[in-house]
């Protein structure tokens, strides 16, 4: 029976002692670490800011970006087009050199000039422009070189496309 006792007796101060908490259990947060706030007093200092100047902020930086981002694509359209403008000339002179006269045999790697006689034919020429004298009755189109796979090389133009 003094086991009994004894049992009774810890009950009865268990109970004697049992802690209260002091603060009321409605202003008690349930998760403290999802607060707006600091929720010690060593807790970082938490400013609240307005939305709109965040967002703000954020579509500035979103549309720096992507204005410079369109810059790019606009820059490298333009070499694009005019990498596109320069074959479609090249392919055109070219098909002016094949079906012009050409007196000679063409080397490789030489330039050549290609000229427009005042009847609409086209000739191919080893002299330049500025060694002509007064009476030539052509016009310069393009000085021109030819390629190792026999294409022709637009190394200038008068071309009027």
């Amino acid at each position: 029976m003094e086991n009994n006792e004894k049992k009774e007796e810890q009950e009865e101060q268990k109970l004697e002692f049992e802690f209260v908490n002091p603060i009321d259990a409605k202003k008690v947060a349930e998760n403290p670490g999802l607060l707006p706030y600091a929720h010690t007093a060593g807790g970082a200092v938490i400013r609240p800011t307005e939305q709109g100047v965040i967002k703000g902020k954020a579509m500035s930086a979103m549309e720096q970006q992507t204005d410079k981002q369109m810059r790019q694509l606009y820059d490298q359209m333009q070499t694009l087009s005019k990498q596109a403008k320069e074959i479609q000339d090249r392919i055109e002179i070219s098909k002016y050199v094949y079906e012009a006269e050409i007196p000679f045999e063409p080397v490789i790697g030489h330039t050549y000039f290609l000229y427009l006689r005042e009847n609409g034919k086209y000739f191919l020429s080893m002299v330049n422009p500025d060694e002509w004298g007064r009476g030539k009755k052509f016009e310069y189109v393009s000085q021109v070189s030819l390629l190792a796979d026999h294409t022709w090389d637009v190394l200038e133009t008068n071309w009027r496309s």
